[in-house]
Parts: structure tokens; sequence; C-alpha cells
């Protein structure tokens, strides 16, 4: 493709077929991702693939800790924190997730683009089983046969994130480009636990988030665009 129109038809995927992603392929693509520039090509991160049975299990273990962790939250107060000591569905993320609000215009935008997601699926707004249903359809990748998981060394401080961001974005856009979706997903770095079950991740590493890959289903949610923001909104103003 060229460049604009790759950068143009990209789309968050929510809905994959179940056809598996050839190991080549997939090797092709983070081999190819790995030319991204970082702060002094100290390249301070790591990808753990989950496929297979592998991508079962831990789909099936996230899956589990959000539904017992929605359920605590209806809880009366005394019952919830009781929980939050005692239930190992509590998050255990290595970076504090955004779980309620987000601060001034980035709640707006973010109100918004959950309003045109759930227009675009038929959900109402108050039809909260629903939404819950759609949001746990995270843990188990949205279908895709293959889960990313991005890990940094915190040693580098914040230029460990600014490198796994541009790392992930070469990532997505050579998936992209080869047929490939994919769906970059902060919500997979709640739970911590299942990853450590089945990987040997270096313990100074700490999780950020993961990604679901693979092939798009032809689904009306894979249509979804949200409205980025234009110039006026990006750019800052000379004195």
């Amino acid at each position: 493709m060229e460049f604009s129109e790759l950068m143009q038809s990209r789309r968050s995927i929510r809905a994959f077929k179940s056809d598996d992603i050839p190991e080549e392929l997939l090797s092709t693509l983070l081999n190819e991702a790995l030319e991204s520039p970082s702060s002094s090509n100290s390249q301070p991160f790591k990808v753990a693939i989950a496929r297979g049975d592998t991508a079962k299990q831990i789909g099936a273990e996230l899956t589990d800790k959000y539904r017992r962790s929605n359920a605590i939250m209806r809880k009366p107060l005394p019952l919830k924190l009781l929980s939050f000591i005692t239930d190992d569905s509590m998050p255990d993320s290595d970076y504090k997730p955004i779980l309620g609000k987000y601060p001034g215009i980035y709640q707006a935008r973010r109100v918004a683009t959950g309003k045109g997601l759930y227009q675009t699926i038929g959900i109402a707004r108050d039809d909260y089983k629903a939404r819950a249903a759609n949001m746990e359809k995270n843990f188990s990748f949205f279908g895709a046969p293959v889960a990313l998981f991005f890990f940094v060394d915190p040693r580098m401080t914040h230029t460990a994130l600014v490198d796994l961001g541009i790392f992930m974005q070469s990532l997505m856009l050579g998936a992209k480009n080869k047929g490939l979706g994919t769906c970059a997903e902060g919500a997979l770095g709640i739970w911590r636990g299942p990853l450590d079950k089945h990987f040997s991740i270096p313990s100074e590493f700490k999780l950020v988030c993961g990604m679901a890959i693979g092939y798009p289903e032809d689904d009306k949610v894979n249509q979804f665009r949200p409205d980025k923001m234009g110039l006026e909104d990006l750019l800052i103003t000379p004195k």
C-alpha cells in the first residue's frame, strides 16, 4: 500500500477469523518492526506471543478474572473492601490502569468514541449487560488466534514507553500491509498473573499492554473509525 492509504485504512479490529497466522509471517512482521527507532537503539522491550492452547488458556483465565472483578464491583462496600484483600481477581497490573474517568478533554473523546462504537454494533447506552459482554471480548482477544503481550524495562523510565509505542505502531502498520488486522489493548495490561504462569518473563520487565492480531472478520464493528483531532487541537500556538 501507499503510506497514506495504509494510515487511513488501518482500524482497531474487534472481530477476527479463527484462521491461524503462519509462524513465518508473524516472525517477518516482528523482524520488520524491530527496524523501528528507539532511544540510542536501546530497544528496552520484550514480547510474549500467545497462540494455540496457550492463548485459549490465558484468555479463559483473564475472562474469569474480569467476570469475578465485575461481580465484586456490584457488592456492598464492606464486601467490596474485603474482596479487594482476599480475591485474586483484583488487578495486579505493573502500571496502574485508568479504570475511572479520564481527565478533561480526554474523557470527552473517550465518551464520543464509546458512543460511536456502541451505535455501530447496536448496543444501547443503558444496556449495561450488553456493554459488559462487549468489554469481556477484550480478554479473549476478540477471537484472534494470536495475542501479543508487551513488556518494558522501567530502568529506561519514560523512554521505554516511547520506544515501545513506536515499535507497536510499526507492527500494526506492517500487519495491515500484509492483510492482517490488530487491536492494541490496554485492558490486557490489567492482570499479569496469568502471563507469569505461562511465560518465563524476566522479573525486571513490566507489563504494559497487549495486542490482538489475526485476519479481520467481515463484521460491521471493524468499519468503525473514531474522529481524530485536527491540527487546531494538535498544534501549540506560538507566543
